[in-house]
């Protein structure tokens, strides 16, 4: 096999991907009315919860406290707790939309320990399949997610519970 067609992550894998003022979670944030097209599932009172666009697997999401801080231990204890109930809502709304065999969840902090957005912390809700390749790439450093953004947004956003 010389390609595999994965044509979302294109600008991502040639560092075209959009840049934005000031922290992108934070614009994110402060713009409610955009919700569908920056694939916003739920806003919570203190966090809310985002697709990763450039996902590791299909369903892969983020919780985003509205506060920006680096680091969980910057965060008011109402942001922490809510950002846990989100994960167990994301977890039953994942299971029902796609029916993991399992989940990988957790908060990178800081850039070498992996983080993207070092300077807004968040947590990762990755579902996850036996015999999936992990956060590895499978073949030439290439992943390959069946679905695009978009549909994961409509599939997981027709399942979110109505009452939060």
């Amino acid at each position: 096999m010389d390609h595999l067609w994965t044509p979302w992550r294109m600008t991502y894998l040639q560092g075209n991907a959009p840049k934005s003022d000031g922290c992108l979670f934070c614009n994110v944030a402060a713009t409610p009315e955009a919700d569908a097209t920056t694939f916003v599932l739920h806003r919570g009172q203190h966090a809310y919860i985002i697709l990763n666009l450039y996902p590791y697997n299909n369903g892969h999401l983020m919780i985003v406290p509205f506060a920006h801080a680096e680091s969980i231990e910057q965060l008011p204890a109402e942001a922490l707790a809510e950002i846990m109930t989100l994960s167990q809502r994301s977890l039953a709304v994942l299971r029902k939309a796609y029916n993991p065999h399992a989940f990988n969840i957790g908060i990178n902090i800081g850039s070498a320990a992996g983080a993207g957005m070092p300077g807004h912390v968040h947590m990762h809700v990755v579902p996850r399949w036996s015999g999936d390749t992990n956060f590895m790439s499978a073949l030439s450093n290439t992943r390959v997610i069946p679905e695009m953004v978009s549909e994961t947004y409509e599939r997981l956003h027709s399942l979110w519970p109505s009452d939060g």
